[in-house]
């Protein structure tokens, strides 16, 4: 299999749910170009409607005009946030802050994920929240005025952290968050490009009390965890490069990229720049000799999401591969650590199951087979690029499922794939 060729993959998913929720927050008209037209920011949007805010149906170019909580007002429905665990938790800590009641819903697949998390904090701020016995959907939040907090998260999560910051923000509270690791800090890079006072020393990040925001234009880069999929495509290739162009290359999205220059495949930035906070490059990526590598607790805020298509990468790869303190994997839109090492298994790898990680060993002969997805995106495009290294062929059972946060992938995976 050759790659070549160029591509610029879809916007980047964490920023286009913050750029509709603090355009919405904001004073002013916020242009967004560029934002990702898949159904968890749709959820956003749609969650967002529903609580009245001013946001347009999503096309290329797009303007919310923002009128500050103010205009957010009373539900009269239940806010469906469909598959998307960031539209729930990141909506979470905006709803728990406004003088409103709201139930939140989703998918199965969402109702199952763990909504304590974010309970807990919002609840020590002052909201009333109802769960299930299971911890999941549906979860009612009785809003209302909050107080200061100084959280110490139990787990390096944005999206935990970003619920209670934008509580804060909403409140008018001060709101100071510490945690294990690092992790993506997309939150507090577009509230300080908005004029909140955020801080960040380390592994913990703080408002100030009395914060606002006003409006600011944005042009969402592409979403690197989506390059991911291409990335690894590109290394797992027998010859040829591939370009990746206009793609965000925060530092606690790129831990992937170092893993992949790790394992042997070569990975360059070109036309590196700052635009609207965030570090954006142009990726240029070609094929090595592969090798397998350790993955630790460290190393996974900054790849959580890849770590799926890392584990695919890593039956081609010489030796072994370990991924451990990945546990979060197992609350996902499916336990991906039980269901990644089934699939490799069924497919004829190599792999087994760690309590929080995998351990996979590199094989030369070809995997063929089905794949079962749960309907998780992730899975079904980790698999689908595996599927297209060269002597595979896999058959993954629901290809449908990438529309979450890549529609066009199969399309694109075709475009830059000869043999």
């Amino acid at each position: 299999m050759k790659v070549s060729g160029s591509l610029r993959v879809p916007g980047d998913k964490s920023i286009s749910h913050r750029a509709l929720i603090l355009g919405a927050l904001g004073d002013g008209e916020s242009r967004v170009t560029g934002i990702l037209q898949s159904a968890d920011v749709k959820s956003t949007a749609g969650v967002l409607r529903t609580l009245g805010a001013d946001v347009p149906a999503l096309s290329s170019d797009i303007v919310v005009r923002g009128g500050g909580p103010k205009q957010l007002r009373q539900p009269e429905r239940e806010l469906d946030c469909g598959n998307s665990g960031t539209t729930t938790r990141l909506m979470a800590g905006v709803v728990a802050a406004l003088p409103i009641t709201a139930t939140f819903c989703g998918d199965a697949s969402l109702s199952r994920r763990p909504m304590r998390r974010i309970a807990r904090p919002l609840d020590a701020m002052g909201a009333r929240i109802e769960l299930p016995p299971h911890g999941g959907l549906p979860m009612t939040i009785h809003g209302g005025s909050l107080h200061d907090i100084d959280w110490e998260s139990e787990v390096a999560s944005a999206q935990v952290k970003s619920a209670i910051l934008l509580a804060a923000l909403v409140s008018g509270a001060r709101a100071r968050v510490a945690e294990p690791a690092r992790s993506r800090d997309h939150t507090e890079r577009m509230l300080a490009a908005r004029g909140a006072r955020v801080h960040v020393d380390g592994t913990t990040a703080w408002i100030d009390a009395g914060s606002h925001i006003g409006a600011l234009d944005v042009d969402v880069p592409g979403d690197p965890s989506s390059a991911a999929f291409f990335a690894a495509l590109a290394a797992v290739a027998d010859s040829g490069t591939l370009r990746l162009d206009h793609v965000c290359v925060n530092e606690t999205r790129t831990g992937f990229l170092e893993q992949l220059r790790r394992m042997g495949a070569r990975v360059t930035e070109e036309s590196r720049r700052l635009e609207g906070g965030e570090w954006v490059a142009d990726l240029v990526v070609s094929p090595g000799d592969l090798r397998g590598v350790v993955v630790g607790a460290a190393d996974v805020p900054s790849m959580v999401d890849e770590l799926p298509m890392l584990a695919c990468l890593a039956t081609r790869a010489q030796g072994e591969t370990i991924i451990t303190g990945a546990g979060e994997l197992r609350v996902k839109e499916s336990d991906r650590i039980t269901a990644v090492v089934a699939n490799l298994r069924a497919i004829g790898g190599d792999a087994d199951e760690l309590p929080d990680g995998m351990h996979i060993r590199g094989l030369s002969r070809p995997l063929r087979g089905r794949v079962t997805t749960h309907g998780d995106h992730r899975l079904a495009m980790a698999f689908g690029v595996l599927g297209a290294a060269s002597g595979n062929a896999i058959d993954v059972d629901d290809r449908d499922c990438v529309a979450v946060s890549y529609p066009e992938f199969w399309r694109d995976l075709a475009a830059v794939t000869s043999e």
